[in-house]
């Protein structure tokens, strides 16, 4: 094939550039069916891995009781957000 490298030289150059081949082909075909992939209605539902809320009288440690000084200063906070 070429005159100047050996023979082992042109299989490890053959081998790699089936490899090549097979993986350009491989990425083609994934990214193929990727394009046309589109999941059931059903599969986007929920996700089951996230639990749902708790609510506030679920434990001692999720709920903070706030001084009326806190209170006053979380409501004048919430006052400075714009409603626009």
């Amino acid at each position: 094939m070429f005159p100047s490298i050996s023979l082992a030289q042109e299989i490890g150059l053959a081998v790699l550039l089936v490899a090549a081949l097979v993986w350009v082909l491989g990425l083609g075909h994934m990214l193929w069916d990727s394009r046309f992939h589109h999941p059931e209605p059903d599969a986007c539902e929920g996700l089951p891995v996230i639990p749902s809320q708790r609510t506030a009288a679920g434990h001692p440690m999720e709920s903070v009781e706030l001084t009326e000084a806190e209170q006053e200063a979380f409501a004048g906070l919430i006052r400075t957000i714009p409603l626009h």
